[in-house]
């Protein structure tokens, strides 16, 4: 699942492109979807479509990232700053804002 989205993440940036409610889940049991205006929460939930190469440690070593293009991840509310690129929604984050890969 590689894009080309024109957004290229320095040092331990990740670009995410966050789920829809379908694919994160805003379902009740008995199968109806909560829709944004109901939920105004941003999503905490997304996928992976960009990372930087990684973050470097007080000797000089480049610590590389734990997560690759592709993963299903958590991260923080309020880690998150929001762009737009060609009208869709994506989020840039620090991989220390990553909670964990959706297996």
């Amino acid at each position: 699942m590689s894009k080309k989205i024109g957004i290229r993440p320095l040092g331990d940036r990740v670009v995410v492109e966050p789920l829809s409610e379908h694919e994160s889940g805003k379902e009740t049991k008995s199968g109806i979807f909560i829709p944004d205006t109901v939920d105004k929460e941003r999503s905490e939930q997304g996928v992976v479509v960009a990372v930087g190469p990684g973050k470097f440690n007080d000797d000089g070593d480049l610590l590389p990232m734990s997560v690759k293009v592709g993963d299903k991840i958590l991260f923080t509310k309020y880690g998150p700053d929001e762009v737009k690129i060609d009208g869709r929604e994506y989020f840039i984050l620090s991989e220390s804002n990553v909670l964990a890969v959706v297996e």
